[in-house]
Parts: C-alpha cells; sequence; structure tokens
C-alpha cells in the first residue's frame, strides 16, 4: 500500500467531515455550481454522483476474486441467507415503524422512508465492507441476489407498505428498477470483471494484483469523496435554511441504519461467523440503495416534493453513519470474533 492511499485511508473521517461541510458551502454560497450538477441528470440522479458512484464501485469490482465466488456461495449459505432475511424481513417493517414513530404527523416524509427502507443496498454496502475488511466475494454474492430480488419485489413491497398499508397510491415501474439496478452496480462489475479477464490473460495475475490494483484502488475514496461533495452541495441550502425539517428525518434513520447494522454484527458473533463474513453481513443488513429510492421518489412524486427529500437525506446520513461504523467493527473484531484479520484497509485513529 502507498504512503499516499495509507494517508487517504487513516484519515478519511476527516476527508468525509472536509467533503461535507465542502458541498454545504457550495450549495448554500455557489448557486451556480448546483446549477451545473443539476443540469443533467437520468431518472432524478444527478449525471455527476452517477459518475462519482462509478469511479468509487469500479475498483472494487475490479479486484473482487471471481474464481472465489463459486465457492463462498456453496460455503456461506447461512451467512447469506441471513443477510436476505435482514434485507428483506426485519429492514421493511423497522423502517416502517420508525417512520410512522417518528414521522407520523408528516406522511409524505414517511413515504419517503418507507421507499428507503425496501431498497436494500446493491453498490456503496462494497466500500464499506471493503473498509472493514470483510469478504468481498460474500458481499458480491449478497449484492448480486439483492439485485435481482429488488427487480421482482421492490414493486410488490411499494404497494404493499405504500398502498394497503398507508393508503398511497404509486406506480413504480419494474424497468426502471432493473434500470437502476443495471446502471449503478451491472455496468461497474461487468468493466470490472472483464478488465480483470483481459490483464490476467497479457499481464497475469500477480503482475494484475501487484501492480493494477494498488494503482486504481485510491479512485475508489476519491470517487466517495466527489459523490459526498456533490450529494451536500445539491441540498445545501435545504441544510442551512431548514436544518430542524433535516434534523427530524435524520432521527428515524440514524436509528435504523445503527440498530440494524448492531443487530446483525451482534447475531453474527453470536452464532459463530467468521469477522470477515460477520461484518460483511452487517453492512449488506444495514445499508440502502439510495440512487434507486431517489430515482422512485422522483419519477413518482417529483423532485421538488417531501418524499423525494426523504431519500435524499437519506445517503447524506447514511454516509458518515456507516464510517463511523466501519470503526466500531475494526476496533471489536478481536473482541468478539477469534478470526479477526491483522490487517485492514482502514485503520482507525483518534483524529
Amino acid at each position: 500500500m502507498s504512503d499516499s492511499l495509507g494517508v487517504l485511508d487513516r484519515y478519511l473521517t476527516v476527508w468525509i467531515g472536509l467533503a461535507m461541510l465542502c458541498g454545504v458551502a457550495l450549495g448554500r454560497f455557489a448557486p451556480g455550481v448546483v446549477d451545473v450538477l443539476n443540469a443533467v441528470t437520468w431518472h432524478g440522479t444527478s449525471l455527476p454522483i452517477a459518475v462519482g458512484l462509478f469511479v468509487m464501485i469500479f475498483p472494487i469490482m475490479a479486484e473482487i476474486e471471481y474464481d472465489r465466488i463459486p465457492r463462498v456461495t456453496r460455503t456461506n449459505r447461512a451467512e447469506i441467507g441471513l443477510t436476505l432475511a435482514f434485507n428483506w424481513l426485519v429492514a421493511p417493517a423497522l423502517m416502517y415503524g420508525l417512520a410512522v414513530l417518528f414521522l407520523g404527523g408528516y406522511p409524505d416524509l414517511v413515504t419517503g422512508l418507507i421507499i428507503v427502507g425496501i431498497a436494500p443496498c446493491i453498490a456503496m454496502v462494497l466500500v464499506w465492507n471493503e473498509l472493514a475488511a470483510g469478504n468481498q466475494e460474500l458481499c458480491a454474492v449478497c449484492v448480486g441476489v439483492n439485485s435481482l430480488l429488488q427487480i421482482a419485489l421492490f414493486v410488490p413491497y411499494a404497494f404493499f407498505f405504500l398502498t394497503v398499508l398507508r393508503g398511497t397510491a404509486v406506480d413504480v415501474s419494474m424497468a426502471l428498477v432493473a434500470q437502476m439496478v443495471g446502471v449503478f452496480l451491472g455496468l461497474p462489475l461487468v468493466l470490472g470483471y472483464l478488465t480483470q479477464r483481459v490483464a490476467f490473460r497479457t499481464v497475469g495475475r500477480e503482475a494484475y494484483y501487484g501492480r493494477f490494483i494498488p494503482r486504481i484502488g485510491p479512485l475508489g475514496l476519491l470517487g466517495l469523496l466527489f459523490t459526498v461533495v456533490v450529494m451536500f452541495a445539491l441540498k445545501g441550502d435545504v441544510i442551512v435554511a431548514d436544518p430542524l425539517r433535516i434534523v427530524r428525518i435524520a432521527v428515524p434513520l440514524f436509528v435504523f441504519f445503527v440498530a440494524l447494522w448492531v443487530v446483525a454484527y451482534g447475531v453474527s458473533a453470536a452464532v459463530g461467523f467468521d469477522y470477515t463474513e460477520g461484518v460483511s453481513l452487517a453492512f449488506t443488513a444495514a445499508s440502502n440503495n439510495f440512487e434507486l429510492a431517489i430515482a422512485v421518489a422522483v419519477a413518482v412524486f417529483g423532485i421538488g416534493s417531501d418524499v423525494a427529500l426523504a431519500t435524499v437525506v437519506g445517503p447524506l446520513i447514511e454516509v458518515p453513519v456507516m464510517l463511523a461504523l466501519v470503526r466500531v467493527a475494526l476496533a471489536t473484531k478481536d473482541s468478539l470474533f477469534d478470526d479477526a484479520p491483522t490487517g485492514t484497509a482502514f485503520t482507525p485513529t483518534d483524529d
């Protein structure tokens, strides 16, 4: 690992904080920059965010050892099954309950959080899992299964939680769900896989992992920082103008992310999973597909709606919370798991 990458990793908490402040400042005091960021959108998602997400996910997809995935799938069926149970049984019900409990008097905000809760993470979780030294192949399997399940289940879940339970008519296209999964997961996965296959045949496996991966590795965290700046810039004016409104939405989201992660992480340790599998389960269980949630909210309710606002606040809370939970995982791995790895991609500091 290069010194530059080590500095980027070691002080990632500082860089994330600065990126958030920079984004808010741009959104509040440089409206022209926000206009540029919003100039090109796709299903309500800013093109710069899409670019940032691709830059963030591609190095991870290129690093995954795809040859190990069949064996991981066979030997980690319990971990995969428990992850899917958290994603599709626990998470939607928990988010529904928290949204109604904290935001019962704001039906549009409730709707937005419910949309977040029924969209399990398919992309950014790979970043948190890598920082926490989780099992990337297991995470990739869970992400892949979640992607297929989202195409099949998102629309029925939206109908049940929003129309049946809440009486809110929601018309969501399965094609939209499939497109979002394809762009934010399928494209970087295919390009990462093809890059790896071509490199193995030309320069060899050892040179690929020894020289190429360390060079593109920093792009993942730089893509994350860029994405954070853009996300906070797009909502910087709202955050400054009405912070209590953001806090109101943030409280149930914070409880959701932390509670789900803690329970999944604790259950993994209690049932005897290895650390790398347990931490992968925890982050996959607690993360959400904010790209899909935002796209659905904008397409159905409009970009200026409170429903869309609630979905946008989701990643604003998820990013710093998940980063903090990476530190929690690395600080507790030795006391909870006997197999905890000695080396990690991200070293927590007191800074």
